[in-house]
């Protein structure tokens, strides 16, 4: 049963992650949920084994319909594995604890902004070139690298955010870049859990299969509704991870 579920689970939140990431909100919760005594380090690298394949088959969709600017993403796709290799190797002996009040108003601040500049995303113009683009990518990558390979809630909406705000993309290329970016981070932190034993791989392939589906679906509705659906999904996903990191930082 509880396969099952988790499976309904990966479906969901590749439909959710292919759209503007987030999808961890959703199946990290429902593996907290259906297996409360096993160690947050494996629950993290499960959930690695399967978000790895649904962001690589989105990451191909999207690169087939959308410009991808690879003299910028192939050095911040190298540090983001640096990042996310640190990040996963950090969780293994520091507990991620002290993240939890912070993020959901680091959320917040994000949420606000983007409700404030209505006109954010909406345009692709980006506003970096050449060397100074590339090296503020790598920062991104860098720096939400490793945070996913550490905590993980939020990667792919603050890799689309950062790629809007820093670089002036629109949501949708925006979208697409950081699916590269976070299938970098992905395969980092599920290799570094594979080395450290905390994958549970009879439980990789369904997780796999269910969130591959989801996210095919999730890419084709982005693709199909363009900028203006990407920014719309990702207020509702920031918004629910500030009521849910929000609940197990100060309520819970």
């Amino acid at each position: 049963m509880e396969w099952i579920l988790v499976s309904l689970a990966s479906a969901l939140a590749g439909f959710v992650d292919a759209i503007v990431g987030g999808g961890g909100l959703i199946l990290v919760p429902a593996m907290f949920a259906a297996f409360p005594t096993t160690t947050p380090a494996t629950l993290f690298g499960t959930n690695k084994s399967a978000a790895v394949w649904g962001t690589g088959i989105s990451a191909w969709q999207f690169s087939k319909r959308v410009q991808i600017t690879w003299a910028t993403l192939l050095p911040a796709i190298g540090t983001t594995l640096i990042g996310a290799f640190a990040g996963a190797w950090a969780v293994t002996e520091i507990s991620p604890d002290f993240l939890r009040k912070l993020l959901p108003i680091i959320l917040l601040g994000v949420l606000c902004y983007t409700l404030a500049k209505k006109e954010l995303g909406r345009d692709h113009e980006p506003r970096l070139a050449g060397r100074t683009e590339m090296l503020t990518a790598s920062a991104i990558g860098l720096l939400i690298g490793f945070y996913d390979g550490f905590f993980g809630p939020g990667t792919g909406s603050f890799f689309v955010f950062l790629f809007v705000r820093l670089l002036g993309y629109d949501f949708l290329n925006a979208s697409a870049n950081a699916k590269l970016l976070n299938l970098a981070s992905n395969a980092a932190a599920l290799l570094l859990f594979s080395l450290k034993g905390h994958v549970w791989w009879h439980f990789a392939v369904p997780l796999a299969v269910a969130n591959v589906l989801g996210s095919m679906l999730g890419t084709w509705m982005a693709l199909r509704h363009g900028t203006g659906f990407v920014r719309s999904i990702f207020i509702g996903v920031v918004s629910l991870l500030i009521l849910k990191t929000g609940y197990d930082a100060f309520l819970r």
